[in-house]
């Protein structure tokens, strides 16, 4: 197939996972993909350096409202949460029409995944707060190889890791439940063993709420992720941008060196899967708030629950930060 001549696409950054731009997780939204190769959505995956880079596509699905290819700077995912979200609110800014009332279906390779609006809420650029219905998820017990493996590049023990599972909702993680947030934030990982080890680690702590009020207690946490462990310090980010009313019931990291980022700012595929897990085994409420980002300055805020028929959503706010047309 020739190689289309280039042209003008409407594109859009947008910070995911916070109601104050550039606290959150970037995205690049490329809102008309059609016609690009495979090669090309790579190389422009490669080049903004982002976490993903996405492509919406007219749909093939009938019940679909559009289609969304998903990249990493090494590669195409099937599924990825926070680009769920920041496509999603780029397409509906851009004037996308849903088919149904009820929620907007994109499609991906996954399958089919539904998005729901929250008339509710809000950011401060009047975005309503999106949803998605997290995949169905496959659980399976890590061998201890790679337990172990992955436990000595983390610099962890035995006995500070309360559970561990294989979580595939998609993308498939190694789900770490930490003996507390301190441990999870102090945490300065071996990236290139994890990347041998061809393992996305996803790493918790859960809060005990009789914590201080939420402030105090973000700032307990920033100064943690400040002081931690031997490697370089991480200035903690200015709280003011952050709501005082925001009191996180776990804190996560994700560590993605197999795809080519050491560690994901905010990560909706790995929050609906760690909820998934830690719900059902009685680790975490049928719903709780998660913090994820604050050892890289940022501030995600991740709001999971599951409804009456058992399926878990993974909301957050969505800030557009550039808006305008890219050449492709």
């Amino acid at each position: 197939m020739p190689t289309p001549t280039p042209r003008q696409r409407p594109f859009k950054q947008v910070d995911v996972f916070t109601p104050v731009p550039y606290l959150g997780n970037p995205l690049a939204v490329v809102l008309d993909g059609n016609g690009l190769s495979d090669e090309a959505m790579q190389r422009f995956a490669q080049w903004t350096n982002l976490s993903e880079t996405t492509f919406v596509l007219a749909p093939q699905h009938a019940s679909a409202d559009y289609r969304v290819r998903i990249f990493t700077p090494g590669g195409e995912l099937p599924f990825a949460g926070h680009p769920t979200l920041g496509t999603c609110h780029s397409w509906l800014q851009a004037g996308g029409q849903p088919k149904s009332a009820d929620f907007i279906v994109q499609e991906c390779k996954v399958g089919l995944v539904n998005i729901r609006r929250d008339a509710n809420t809000g950011t401060a650029q009047g975005a309503a707060r999106l949803a998605f219905a997290a995949p169905a998820l496959k659980r399976a017990a890590p061998s201890p190889a790679l337990l172990a493996g992955v436990a000595a590049a983390l610099g962890v023990t035995a006995a500070q890791i309360i559970a561990a599972e294989l979580l595939d909702n998609g993308p498939v993680w190694l789900g770490l439940l930490l003996d507390s947030p301190a441990t999870v934030l102090q945490l300065t990982p071996d990236h290139a063993t994890l990347a041998r080890l061809d393992a996305k680690v996803g790493v918790a702590g859960i809060y005990r709420h009789e914590a201080p009020p939420a402030l105090i207690a973000r700032a307990n946490r920033e100064a943690m992720a400040f002081h931690a462990g031997t490697g370089p310090a991480v200035a903690a980010p200015d709280l003011t941008p952050t709501p005082a009313s925001f009191r996180p019931d776990l804190e996560v990291r994700g560590f993605v060196a197999p795809v080519g980022v050491n560690e994901d700012p905010v990560t909706g595929s790995l929050n609906a899967s760690l909820a998934q897990w830690l719900m059902a085994d009685g680790h975490m409420p049928a719903q709780y708030d998660a913090s994820q980002g604050v050892c890289l300055g940022r501030a995600g805020q991740v709001h999971l629950w599951r409804d009456e028929t058992g399926q878990v959503w993974v909301g957050g706010e969505t800030a557009t930060c550039i808006d305008g047309h890219v050449t492709l």
